[in-house]
């Protein structure tokens, strides 16, 4: 998962990218990049591993002029955590073109022996992104002429929808020329774009998430389409285009589950008030299920379980308590690589109260259940704080199937609902009762707020792929995303960094 933003300005973008990019951190934290371009069509990068707040220091931020750029916070789906590896990318043909990318596609073999087979390009990294930049640059060079207006721009994302599979959500900068942001034809990765009015006119931003434009004081438009573009030009030109033959809404659901930001609208729906949905129809389940229970308070696991938590109180009538405080400086857990690492993150991560435990039936409410080792050591926190029982539920379905969207998940065999039942889950991650949200409820509560999307991708839950995806695929994603082998790269890629910064 990672987060994207452009500015089109009147005045230079640099700090307002980097502000941007601020408010999109939760979306990657392994590695950052800014490129903008001046008055005379010279682009100028930073980019390096690291947060934001890090990565940039004030004479790396002197030397980002211009009044147009784009930004990227990643971490690591496809590829690795090198530096190399960090985005935007760039290529000099034609015209020069920088792409930041968010998402994953899922035909990058066969794209990688079509580029060089047929166009004659090199890919350098392990990143899709790459490719993805190769092929829109591919597909604006088969237009002939040196004008680059909407039009020809439109064509090239056609071309792009034409030959990759998967999940992107784009923006890419073409020098001296605009900016452009574009959709895959199912929408599974969000693009929202809006405008600001300034003295000196109109500014445009595109970017993962609302968010970012609210903090800016960017108005919100409204969410790029499944399959369209929104090309602004350097003149301040506003063009938007379907580029898709048959676009159809298959929005990623773990976004409002997960990923997004509460304060966040995606696909014209409020993520915070789809989270409170999840809580009223997981309240609502227990008392249905289990009318009889003994739960004495809630708890929700920070952050992303507290709407949850709140409504589910609410619901069923009982206290709603913070019982772990959070260490805002350690990242999301289940992003990092390696058990080991993931277990000692969490006890750095959350400290738990003692008197919100001691002697108490506690529910505890988390967004989901991934691997379980997060969840596992969570319930031996609240016992060890003096709980007497230790329930849990998690506002998702159980998690049986890896993502292929642009979500680093692990491989099948270590999703810990994967071929278990959910009460050998609850024993597994040791809790004395576990509660799942029901897949149709979930659906729902996202649901409620814009009925035009008849269909998300729910595939982590119910192994339906949208795009379709052989069997091949996840023999080869396995090998990739087990624990061992991610160990693996990650000391290749780090003795390649210290050879590069030698």
């Amino acid at each position: 998962m990672c987060g994207i933003v452009g500015i089109v300005g009147r005045s230079p973008v640099n700090q307002s990218i980097y502000d941007a990019l601020l408010m999109l951190q939760h979306r990657g934290q392994d590695a950052a990049g800014i490129v903008t371009c001046d008055g005379d069509g010279h682009l100028h990068l930073r980019k390096d591993n690291g947060l934001v707040r890090d990565v940039f220091a004030t004479h790396h931020m002197q030397r980002l002029q211009g009044n147009m750029g784009i930004g990227h916070v990643r971490y690591p789906t496809a590829g690795s955590s090198s530096s190399a590896e960090a985005q935007p990318f760039y290529v000099n043909s034609p015209y020069g073109i920088t792409l930041g990318h968010n998402g994953n596609l899922t035909n990058t073999q066969a794209l990688k022996r079509e580029l060089f087979e047929q166009d004659r390009r090199h890919i350098n990294t392990e990143s899709d992104s790459e490719i993805l930049l190769n092929i829109f640059a591919q597909e604006l060079l088969r237009l002939d002429g040196l004008r680059i207006g909407a039009d020809e721009v439109f064509a090239a994302v056609r071309g792009v929808h034409r030959r990759c599979q998967g999940a992107y959500a784009v923006i890419a900068m073409i020098a001296g020329r605009g900016i452009v942001g574009f959709r895959d034809p199912f929408g599974i990765r969000p693009v929202v774009f809006g405008q600001r009015e300034t003295a000196e006119g109109v500014e445009y931003m595109i970017a993962s998430e609302s968010v970012a434009l609210d903090t800016l004081g960017f108005s919100l438009i409204r969410d790029l389409e499944p399959g369209e573009a929104v090309y602004v030009d350097v003149a301040g030109n506003l063009h938007t285009r379907q580029c898709a033959d048959d676009p159809r809404y298959s929005t990623c659901i773990f976004e409002y589950v997960y990923f997004a930001r509460p304060d966040s609208v995606i696909d014209n729906v409020f993520v915070h008030r789809a989270r409170m949905r999840m809580g009223n129809r997981l309240g609502q389940k227990i008392l249905r299920e289990w009318p009889d229970h003994d739960i004495d308070v809630i708890i929700p696991i920070p952050d992303t379980g507290r709407t949850v938590a709140i409504e589910m109180a609410h619901v069923m009538g009982l206290k709603y308590r913070e019982g772990f405080i959070k260490n805002r400086y350690i990242g999301r857990t289940f992003i990092m690589p390696g058990q080991t690492q993931r277990r000692k993150s969490v006890r750095q991560k959350l400290n738990a109260i003692a008197m919100e435990f001691k002697g108490k039936n506690v529910l505890l409410i988390d967004d989901s259940i991934v691997r379980g080792t997060t969840s596992r050591e969570i319930v031996m926190m609240a016992r060890d704080a003096g709980a007497r029982k230790v329930y849990f539920a998690s506002a998702a379905p159980p998690i049986r199937h890896p993502n292929v969207y642009g979500i680093d998940m692990p491989a099948a065999n270590e999703l810990i609902a994967h071929d278990r039942t959910e009460d050998e889950v609850c024993a597994a991650i040791g809790a004395d009762r576990l509660i799942y949200q029901d897949l149709p409820d979930l659906i729902e509560a996202v649901r409620k707020g814009n009925p035009k999307l008849a269909r998300f991708d729910c595939s982590v839950f119910d192994g339906d792929y949208v795009t379709g995806i052989g069997p091949d695929y996840f023999t080869a994603l396995e090998v990739r995303r087990n624990d061992n082998a991610k160990q693996q790269r990650e000391k290749d890629y780090a003795v390649l960094d210290l050879h590069n910064n030698a």
